[in-house]
Order: structure tokens, then C-alpha cells, then sequence
């Protein structure tokens, strides 16, 4: 695949478990798609903040005022109506259904500039989705969310976590968007589905120089893909013109400040954003939490370890199981080196799975990867795993669907498409065949499980059409609003320092730093009482937490 392996997961953590008895592969495949009014209208008719927006000058007073869109732009009237089915690059479905009480979702299309060096230019339509807020009198404004990826669909994540953010309606409007080349935002296009389900089949891991030469004609065969099919959009889908766009939005919203939910690559987003435009920042949180002080090699190898970490957790709990664990060891180690044992049988001989489809070991690899994203699955790891070791893997591939988009009808979303186009934008490294193959020794030793994956994935940008734009992304944001910042201390995508990192990164008296010590890939869906109380105080009443606060 074209990017670090695991750097989409597709649901927000702690979703409720599915039942273990007779699972298909629709219903898991189901359950695991994905990874805030006054008498006014706030989209069409400008807000009911009275214009206190940066039209009256605000502009002025951030960084990127050479990138602003034009007046037509800005003071453009949305028109909500009654939410489509998703399409195919959204990931498919039905229309969202209305929340608790009746409230209907709307959805909308935001003219941006394609590219804002050029604000009259190219434009490109970005789709919108808001629920309106719960008690009108008490409402502050809206509530952007970006659940991560980069690749994921806002217009079909928010209503599918929406019952979670009930208690954030009360005074917002919540609010989410597929961010350009995204979903329903002229999205990123590579490859049709069935050259698809052969491309992620493909040996990630090569042994030999043939294996060598296989992966990285893949590489470049992908990447013409992409060129060929969206070469207009490509050189701009990064996450600084997805900041512009958000800024654009807060404008067009009619919101004084943009109030924002960021999680996983959303807390990138917001923290680029943040920079842009500190004296726009509102009230803002930020979970899963990635460093922006890495490279994105370092980023990959902290992945090695949070995954590998991860999979110690899931095996320290089997054991404690006792006989109730269905996988052979009776220490974490040995479980690990079973997991290990089973991969390299795959890589040898692909198993049985769904129809004519194998499970390869790149696939298997994929779907343990999508399983300790929450602690909730780990039973259907368990599951997964043991079935493998008996011959079938339908479980796991499923699983690796779920992660690469695809869903049972065989179609896939184009969530891994925007992935790799996002990255590769914002990245300037392009590895070497040599110097990939020079840090693998690096990423084996810190997980005998995901190392190779993450290691071999250094290369995901070597072949791309479009040069990278920067090396780290500047998330300083002095004179910015406080932004609350949250660490999952056994979260697997986006390890725990990175939450310290992006809070020092802010700035003082700008980031502040709360730790969840937990399982999983967040923490305010996790079920923590305590996130979730620090979380809605901010948000809804403008405390902000101590630094340093600690949830267990």
C-alpha cells in the first residue's frame, strides 16, 4: 500500500462489541465502517453571531492572509437540504438516519478555491453534514469534527458516532466534512475495485529481490493510477489546504471562532490550522494525538511500537484468561511468537477465506492492525486468530477490509486513495529502495509483528507524481485559545508522547495536556467518565482542565 501501513483506522475508539456467535462478514464489516439555533439559518443566512466573523477583519490577525479566499467565497450561502445515500468514495450505506428526538441531518456543498494561490481560480466542491443544535437559547455556534485518516469521510462518520455527541448539541451545532479529495469532495482515485482487491493481496514484506522488484512496480503502478485519474486535484489535497478550507468554513458557518473536535490525523489538521490562524481558535480538542514533531519515518517506527504494545496488552489479557483463551500459550510472549509463527506460514501459503478469496499475510497483518484499534475487539482478534490458525481466514480478511474500505459487495471507498495522496503531499521524504531497506533491522527490533509493514512502507511515496510539501508539520500557535490535548497511554495508532509533544508544540499557555491511562485507539469514546467530563466542561462551559489532569 502506498502509505504507512496503519495510518487510517476507520471507527473512533470504543464502539460497542459485536457478538462473537456466527459472525459474518457483512455484520462486522458493517460495524467496523467508518475509522455544533437561533431563528437563523448559520449556512445560509450568515449566522446569528451578527457577522463577527474574520469578513470584518479578523484575517488580519493570522498568518495566512495572502491565502485568503475571495469575497465571493466567503460570504457564499449554503443550501442544506435532506442528507444522499454515501456514495461509493464515502464507503456506501444508506442515508444517516435523525438523532435522538427527531433532528434530521442536512448536507450541503462549500465552494472552495482548489488552489488558494490562485483564490480565483479552479474551485473545488467540498460536502458538508450538520445536525442542529438540541436547545437553540443556549447554542454557541457550530462544532467542526475530523475523525482522522487522513481519508476519512466526516459526512458519514458524524452520524454514525453522533449518538455519542448528544450531550455536545446541546449548544452546538455539530458539524463534519469530507476534506478535499475525500468522499464526496472530488475524491482521490486510483485504481478500480477489483484491481484493488489484488493490489492489497500483494506481498508488503518482500524477501528476495524479485519480491523487491513486484512491490515496487506495484508502487508505481498505483501511483500512475492516481495520476491518470486525479492528477487535478493531487498537488492539492494536503493538510495545509484542508486548514484553509476549515477556515473558509468557519467564515461561511457564520462562527466568530472555529470550535473544533479533532481526532487522530484530525488533531494534525487542528494543529496546522491552529498556526494558520491562532486568533480564530476556539474552543478545541484534541484525541489520538499524533507528534507533530516527527518525520514521518519516526512516525512509522512509533506506530511499530504502539502497535507491538498493543498486541503485548492483548495478549497479557488473554492469558490472565486462563482457559478461556483459545490461543496456544500460556505466556504474552508465546502468544506473541504464535501471531509471529502464523504470519510467516502466510507468507508462505495464503489460506482460505472468503469465496475465492486467500488470506495473505500482508491481509492478516492488516486486520490484527484493525482489531487493537479498540479494546472491544479483541475478542474478535481472538477469534480471528485461532480461526487462521485452523485453516480460515475469513475474519481477519474481513477485518482488513474494514481497514482498506472495501466493504461486502466489493467495493472499496476511496479512504487508502486520499490517505496515500494526503501523505505524500505533505511529505517531502522519497526513499531509496537502499535506505528502506537499511532502517528494517530498526523497525524489527521494536516489533517482530508489524515491523517489516511499517519498515517496507517507508516507500509509499517513492513513486509518487507529486513533490512533498514539508518534512513536520508547524503546529505553533502562539496567542491561540487553549486547546485541550488527550493521551491514550495503550493507544496503538497514535502513541501516548505524542500528546505531550503536540502540547509543548502549541505553545505555553496554548496546549494543555490530559492523560487517559487506557486501551485503545482515543479516549472520549472510551467510556471514561473522566475524559468525558473534562472533555464537555471545555467545550460546553469554557473550564479548562488542569494541565497535567489524569483520567484512569
Amino acid at each position: 500500500m502506498p502509505m504507512p501501513f496503519f495510518s487510517a483506522p476507520t471507527t473512533p475508539a470504543g464502539r460497542r462489541r459485536p457478538a462473537l456467535t456466527a459472525v459474518t462478514a457483512v455484520a462486522v464489516a458493517t460495524l467496523l465502517a467508518a475509522a455544533g439555533c437561533s431563528g437563523s439559518d448559520p449556512g445560509s443566512e450568515g449566522g446569528d453571531q451578527g457577522g463577527q466573523n474574520s469578513r470584518t477583519g479578523q484575517d488580519g490577525q493570522n498568518r495566512a492572509d495572502k491565502s485568503a479566499a475571495p469575497e465571493d467565497l466567503t460570504s457564499q450561502k449554503l443550501d442544506w437540504k435532506a442528507c444522499p445515500t454515501p456514495s461509493a468514495a464515502e464507503g456506501g450505506g444508506t442515508a444517516p438516519s435523525p438523532l435522538p428526538g427527531g433532528t434530521k441531518w442536512e448536507c450541503a456543498t462549500m465552494t472552495a478555491p482548489l488552489d488558494y494561490a490562485k483564490p480565483k481560480g479552479d474551485t473545488i466542491p467540498l460536502a458538508l453534514i450538520r445536525a442542529r443544535t438540541s436547545d437553540p437559547d443556549k447554542r454557541i455556534g457550530s462544532l467542526v469534527f475530523n475523525f482522522g485518516g487522513p481519508g476519512g469521510s466526516g459526512v458519514t462518520g458524524l452520524p454514525s458516532f453522533g449518538k455519542d455527541y448528544e450531550k455536545l448539541r446541546t449548544r452546538y451545532d455539530l458539524v463534519s466534512f469530507d476534506p478535499r479529495g475525500v468522499g464526496r469532495s472530488e475524491p482521490v482515485e486510483c485504481k478500480d475495485d477489483k484491481q484493488l482487491d489484488a493490489y492489497y493481496a500483494k506481498d508488503m514484506t518482500p524477501d528476495d529481490s524479485a519480491e523487491e522488484k513486484s512491490y515496487v512496480d506495484g508502487l508505481k503502478w498505483y501511483a500512475e493510477g492516481c495520476e491518470r485519474k486525479s492528477g487535478r486535484e493531487l498537488p492539492y489535497v494536503g493538510t495545509v489546504n484542508a486548514a484553509r478550507d476549515m477556515e473558509l468554513m468557519r467564515q461561511v458557518l457564520g462562527d466568530d471562532k472555529l470550535n473544533y473536535f479533532g481526532i487522530s490525523y484530525g488533531t494534525e489538521l487542528g494543529g496546522v490550522y491552529a498556526h494558520l490562524y491562532p486568533k480564530s481558535v476556539g474552543r478545541t480538542v484534541f484525541d489520538a494525538v499524533v507528534d507533530p514533531t516527527e518525520s514521518s519515518e519516526q512516525g512509522s517506527l512509533g506506530q511499530a511500537k504502539g502497535f507491538q504494545l498493543a498486541l503485548t496488552n492483548f495478549a497479557k489479557d488473554c492469558v490472565s484468561r486462563g482457559d478461556a483463551c483459545t490461543l496456544p500459550g500460556s505466556t504474552p510472549q508465546e502468544i506473541e511468537n504464535f501471531v509471529v509463527g502464523l504470519l510467516d506460514r502466510l507468507d508462505k501459503k495464503p489460506i482460505n477465506a472468503l469465496g475465492a478469496r486467500k488470506l495473505t499475510q500482508t491481509q492478516a497483518t492488516n486486520g490484527i492492525a484493525q482489531a487493537l484499534y479498540s479494546k472491544e475487539y479483541w475478542p474478535l482478534l481472538e477469534q480471528g486468530l485461532d480461526e487462521a490458525d485452523g485453516g480460515s481466514g475469513a475474519l481477519l480478511l474481513v477485518l482488513s477490509d474494514a481497514m482498506n474500505g472495501r466493504d461486502e459487495k466489493g467495493r472499496y471507498s476511496n479512504i487508502q486513495s486520499a490517505n496515500a495522496a494526503v501523505n505524500c503531499v505533505d511529505s517531502k521524504q522519497r526513499y531509496t529502495l537502499a535506505q528502506t531497506k537499511a532502517k528494517l533491522a530498526e523497525f524489527r527490533e521494536v516489533s517482530p509483528v508489524f515491523g517489516d509493514f511499517l519498515g517496507w512502507g517507508l516507500l509509499g511515496c517513492s513513486e509518487w507524481p507529486v513533490p512533498g510539501e514539508r518534512d513536520k508539520p508547524d503546529v505553533s500557535a502562539p496567542g491561540a485559545a487553549p486547546i485541550l490535548v488527550i493521551g491514550n497511554t495503550g493507544d496503538p495508532a497514535t502513541p501516548y508522547e505524542g500528546a505531550r509533544a503536540m502540547a509543548k508544540a502549541l505553545g505555553k499557555g496554548v496546549g494543555v495536556e490530559l492523560t487517559y491511562e487506557g486501551q485503545g485507539h482515543g479516549a472520549y469514546n472510551s467510556g471514561s467518565t473522566c475524559v468525558q467530563n473534562a472533555v464537555n466542561g471545555y467545550l460546553l462551559d469554557g473550564k479548562v482542565p488542569k494541565d497535567g489532569t489524569v483520567c484512569k
